[in-house]
Parts: structure tokens; sequence; C-alpha cells
């Protein structure tokens, strides 16, 4: 009788979906208090087509999305839950991946070109996590004008040509897939990051589908001017794009389109519900954790860590290798706020190499035990550079190394610093940061699926020598995302007010060492960091690696 008073209590849902690297989900919540309701995840298989290649179907991404649309609501009819209470949706999706699909026929023209998960990075011990065949596309448009390195763009977009980002990768398309050449030049061609082909889908597709993106995700094309904040017609000369293509650059929360009617029976059901949220997924975590003031920082612990800073109205260039994004844009006539993003490349990945490569573990839950038993590294520290040193080094020549060995050290206190290094880390980023917008860090809020062990918040608090607070609701992402759709204009279910989620708990973790100690540990991080390069100096990856990394994959 209780459970069934709560739910006739139930406010108006507002519904997240999540689509990532490897799989996608669809999660509804209580706009009123931010509870969880119900969710279903559905794997998304990546595909090796050459070495460095890395590619998913986008026929497969969008069947993913309504699997688990239907599948979740079944799941809330099971318990009782009106679906019609769903009164928004919004996205947030994995940024950068790389589709262009035909306007006329709704047929995707080549796989969604993206990157290497982690999770991937350690089955197939690949030497990098971005999709490499743009790399001479990268070569050639820095050499193209004289004098100029791959940082001459950042003043308009804030990040450096690479072959992460995607306006590389269309322009690697447009150069060699025929069918896109040939779309473009006929005018069918449509471009988009994931977020854009399933709004599109989503609302009609070619009958009369919504062809946009939000502020966040169009950042990390670089063809984007975050001043301006709208397609730049320099930079899409630069890289050659024809502006046409690109979707319409719409702010992170605000209707979109509604929801076309689909043939499940569930989902169906869905039908003229608003699309009215829409973020790239780091971006989504920082309005998931209520990131809305300058100086407020996030950082989600997944196989690799990513870090954004809020830097308020004014985007901060940073000179510490960090990369400057728009952090959200909560509503047409809302003003965009940025942020500074650094990544860290192996977290939680640490944890599967101690488990895949060395056996000294089992699970997950084993090394917080273990690293537990001793309470300490015993000066043995750990350096994960598998593949070289990302922010604030940006060293490809290092690797990884473990030192400060003695005859005492065992497995239980190599745990402890492997859980150590992810702290150790992250203090590298926010230092950076902290250098770059002038103001310190007074407590840091944290995500993601290594957030559940309490001995490395404990450490990572000790270490940055500032709070730690970690919410007790864990899908910080989807629930930005939803928080975006809930507050849109027109939908207006979800306040963003802190102050009116206060049923939101969180667990705070303070620093427990004096900072003197904190200060040596670093320092002998520090060192350790400097033993681990220059020790690569050829390929990184022969042909015969290449050939069993596919082997594997």
């Amino acid at each position: 009788m209780a459970a069934s008073s709560h739910r006739i209590m139930l406010g108006p849902l507002v519904a997240a979906i999540d689509q990532g690297t490897s799989s996608t989900r669809f999660l509804v919540f209580n706009s009123k208090t931010a509870e969880l309701l119900s969710h279903h995840q559905v794997e998304i298989k990546q595909s090796f087509p050459k070495e460095g290649w890395v590619e998913e179907d986008p026929k497969e991404i969008l069947q993913s999305v309504y699997e688990c649309i239907e599948r979740t609501c079944e799941k809330l009819t099971q318990l009782n839950i009106d679906i019609s209470n769903i009164k928004a949706i919004g996205v947030t999706n994995q940024r950068e991946t790389t589709l262009v699909w035909d306007k006329e026929t709704g047929e995707p023209l080549y796989n969604a070109i993206g990157f290497l998960d982690w999770t991937d990075f350690l089955q197939c011990f690949c030497a990098v996590w971005l999709d490499l065949r743009t790399q001479s596309t990268v070569e050639r448009l820095i050499n193209k004008t004289p004098g100029r390195n791959k940082n001459h763009l950042k003043h308009k977009t804030g990040l450096p040509i690479s072959t992460y980002f995607s306006a590389v990768k269309l322009r690697w398309l447009m150069d060699n897939v025929d069918k896109v050449h040939e779309a473009v030049v006929s005018h069918r061609a449509m471009f988009g990051t994931v977020d854009s082909w399933l709004i599109w889908c989503l609302t009609g597709g070619k009958s009369g589908g919504v062809h946009c993106t939000d502020v966040t995700n169009a950042s990390r094309t670089m063809l984007f001017n975050i001043h301006t904040m709208d397609w730049d017609p320099e930079l899409c000369k630069y890289f050659g794009i024809p502006m046409e293509i690109l979707p319409r650059v719409r702010s992170s929360s605000e209707i979109y389109g509604l929801m076309v009617s689909v043939s499940f029976k569930k989902s169906g059901a869905l039908s003229g519900i608003p699309i009215s949220g829409c973020l790239g997924d780091q971006s989504a975590a920082l309005v998931g954790q209520m990131c809305f003031k300058d100086g407020q920082a996030k950082n989600t612990y997944g196989t690799g860590c990513f870090l954004l800073r809020n830097t308020g109205a004014k985007p901060v260039m940073s000179d510490h290798g960090l990369l400057t994004t728009v952090a959200y844009k909560l509503g047409r006539d809302k003003p965009a706020c940025y942020a500074l993003e650094g990544s860290v490349a192996i977290a939680g990945a640490v944890v599967r190499w101690l488990q895949d490569n060395l056996g000294i573990i089992g699970s997950s839950e084993e090394l917080e035990k273990l690293a537990a038993s001793v309470g300490t590294s015993y000066g043995c520290y750990f350096v994960p550079a598998f593949s070289g040193l990302y922010a604030p080094y940006w060293e490809p020549s290092a690797r990884g190394i473990i030192c400060g060995l003695t005859q005492f050290t065992n497995k239980s206190h190599l745990a402890f610093a492997a859980l150590e290094a992810v702290c150790f880390q992250t203090r590298e980023i926010l230092d950076a940061m902290n250098q770059d917008s002038g103001i310190p860090l007074t407590q840091l809020q944290v995500d993601g699926g290594m957030t559940s062990n309490r001995l490395l918040m404990q450490l990572q608090a000790d270490i940055l020598c500032i709070p730690v607070v970690k919410p007790s609701m864990p899908e910080t992402t989807a629930l930005g995302a939803a928080m975006a759709a809930g507050a849109a204009e027109g939908v207006s279910v979800w306040s963003l007010n802190p102050e009116d989620l206060s049923e939101v708990t969180s667990e705070k973790f303070e620093p427990q060492i004096n900072p003197e100690e904190s200060e040596f540990r670093y320092a002998r991080w520090k060192k350790a960091v400097e033993k681990s390069m220059n020790w690569e100096t050829t390929e990184p990856v022969c042909n015969e690696s290449w050939a069993f990394v596919t082997q594997q994959c």
C-alpha cells in the first residue's frame, strides 16, 4: 500500500536518452525529487575494419534507442507508473562521433566514426584511443598554412587541430567515401554528431525531422566559434565544409521538436512528447552535478576520467594543455557558460589491467579490500602511462612504470598505488585548471562507476586537500539531460535551482591527512612521472602488433 501511495504522488516525469560509445540507455526521472524510476540499457557494437579505425552502425544506434524506450516503458507499466506522465525527453551523447546521411532517403552514407572506449583499449592493447584514419588529414591541414601549428585555431574554437574532433573526420569522409562526396555535391547530405542523428530520426527523419544540435556538441566540431556561438564561415572554409550540411545550432534547453509515432507498442505512447534538452555527455554530467557557478568542477571516474570546470560567462584559454569548451546554454535567451576540460587516460582501466593482465584481483571490489588491508603504498608509485601521458604533459613517448619497490612490497601495496595513481592524475589536471582560471577549487563533485570505491574517494580528498562530494544518485549524466529537457520553456516541469532539489543527498569526504604529507606524496609521484618519460622512441605499434590487435578486437 505504501508503494502504491508513493506512485500516486509522483509528479511530472522527464526521460533521458543516454547514448554512449559502448551502450545506449533510456532513463526516467521524477522531476520533483530527481529520483530514477526505471531504465533500460542495450550494448552497442564497435567495429574495427582497419588498424586504428573505429566505427559504429548508425542504424544500430537508432534501433538501440527504440529498444531502450520500449523496455523502459514496459517496466514503468509493471510498476503501475503511467507513462503519459512523461512530459519531456532529453538527449545526451558521446561527443565528436561523426555521421553523414542522405536527407532524401534517410539512409546513413557511412558508419559513424568514433573513438576507442578504454575497455576496448585494454582488450586490444591499442596504443591510441582515437580513430587514426584522419592523421594524414590533420597533417595536411596544419601544413597547408606555412608557419602555423595545431593550435592556430584555438582562439576561435578552444581546441587544437586533432583527429579527435568532428571537422577532421567529416573532411576525411568527404575525401574518401564516394557516397558522401556525391551527396554533398548534389545537396543531399546532412552532417551531425550522434545527438543530431537521433533528434532528426526521432522527430520524423526524411518526413520533416529536425536537423539541429546544441552548443555543447557544436563546440566539439572545430567548425563552431565559441565567441559568436555559431558556425564560423572562416573555419568552414578552412576545412572545406559547405555550411548547408551543418545542423542548426540551438541552446541546450528548448523544444527542438516532437517525438513521432513508432511501431513499438509501448513507446508509441510517447508520440508528441517534446524533445527539449540536448547536452554532450560531459556537459550533461556538469549540469547533473549542478555545477552552475564559476569555479565549480566535476570529475567523472570511468575507464578514464573527464574533468570539467565551470569558468562562467567568459571562455578561459588554457596555457597548460587543457581544452576550452562550451559548458551549457540553458535556454534560448540564457547566457552561455564555458568550461575548461582535461582528461585522465587511465583510471578505471588500471583496475581492469590489474585484474586481466596481472591477475592479482578477481573484481573491482577486491581492489578496494586489498588496498585497504595495508592502507599505504609503502613508497611504491605506479604511473599507468600505457600509451603515453596526456594532459597536462602530452608526452607520447612515456610508458607505464612501477617504482619504489622493495622486498617488502606486495600486491596490496600495488593495489593502493593504483588507486593513488588515479588521484594523482586528477590532481595534475586540477592544478592546471587552478593556474589557468586563477580561482582555487574549494571542493570537487564526483560521479562515475569508480566512485563506489570509498577508499578511492578518501584518497582523492587527501591528495587534493579539499572535500570530495559524491551524490547519492549516480546517474548524473542522464540526470543533466533530463534537467535541461524539463526546464525548457514550454515544458517547465523542472527547476534548475539547487535549493529546489534539497531531497537530493550527497556524501562528503573530507581530507584526513595534513597538507605537508599530501605534498610529499605528490612530489614523489611527480618524480615517478619524470622517470616514465622518453621510453618509446619508435613507432608505438608495429604492423605485426596491429595485426594482433585487430584479431583480438
